[in-house]
């Protein structure tokens, strides 16, 4: 088996590749969402800008925004289960659809938004490879609002055996796909629209352009984890020495009482112990009540 430098699974070839082809992106989501691709009527991509400044920010985020006849549809890919996905997901669904509202409108102009995942882990306990989330009554299963989608494809539960009708299946197959081997075998089928997505693939892979935008994706991703290990040291080191502060104040208070069980004058405890004359007045009452 001979691995794949990048995959579908890249983020930046991800963007790339679908902004470039948006064609295939339509198909994609058509498929997704089991729509025909010809019942699209409009189909914009609103946010195609990747600029270099943007990927040399550290956690930047590699989605597409779309709308897709009047709904907002969020495409977008994650490779590893970082354990806050599903809130993540809802944090995104509740920005896209709150910045929909245009001054002056109702809400009842809110538009439909959907939130697609594909996504490299198995995050449900099901078998089923694809999940909807809606806003539904617990016990009635009465649909609140049809404005809300959240929607996961889990690429580890798609079935290895692929067939050249079934599209849907054949996309997530190309996500999913690590080595040339599995290109192969899907491009072998001769279905027009993934042989036309593994050209696209190849001939994004083999641009200046996407190695130099993959060369600032990669250093902002380093720059995230140095940026994300100093953080954890420096909070460490925090803790060390607030802890030995602490100690150092609780030595004092141990010598102080000492001190004053054993009758020494009050003058001295305070030149001893640095503590304040107050502090040692409190500190005697106590120890005074302690011994009663």
């Amino acid at each position: 088996m001979t691995k794949l430098k990048n995959t579908f699974k890249t983020d930046t070839l991800f963007k790339m590749l679908f902004v470039k082809h948006p064609d295939l992106l339509k198909d994609l989501v058509a498929e997704l969402l089991r729509i025909k691709v010809e019942s699209i009527g409009r189909f914009e991509i609103t946010n195609p800008e990747m600029p270099p400044e943007s990927l040399g920010d550290k956690f930047c985020r590699l989605d597409i925004n779309m709308t897709v006849d009047g709904q907002r549809v969020d495409l977008e890919i994650q490779v590893r289960d970082e354990g806050d996905y599903p809130e993540r997901v809802l944090y995104h669904w509740a920005r896209e659809y709150s910045t929909a509202l245009a001054e002056g409108d109702d809400y009842s102009q809110l538009p439909r938004t959907i939130i697609i995942s594909i996504i490299n882990f198995k995050l449900f306990a099901c078998a089923e490879y694809h999940s909807e989330f809606c806003a539904l009554e617990v016990s009635r299963h009465t649909l609140l609002t049809d404005k809300m989608s959240l929607q996961f494809y889990e690429l580890p539960k798609i079935p290895l055996e692929i067939s050249a009708a079934d599209h849907r299946l054949l996309w997530l197959s190309l996500f999913r796909a690590d080595t040339e081997e599995e290109f192969s075998q899907i491009n072998a089928l001769g279905v027009p629209i993934m042989n036309q997505a593994i050209n696209a693939f190849n001939s994004i892979t083999a641009s200046a352009e996407f190695r130099e935008i993959e060369r600032l994706y990669s250093k902002a991703r380093h720059d995230e984890a140095q940026a994300l290990r100093h953080a954890r040291l420096e909070a460490r080191q925090e803790g060390i020495n607030e802890g030995m502060q602490k100690g150092k104040i609780e030595e004092r208070y141990v010598i102080a009482k000492n001190l004053l069980q054993a009758n020494f004058p009050h003058e001295m405890i305070v030149e001893i112990t640095g503590l304040s004359r107050d502090e040692v007045d409190e500190y005697r009452l106590a120890v005074h009540q302690e011994n009663e």
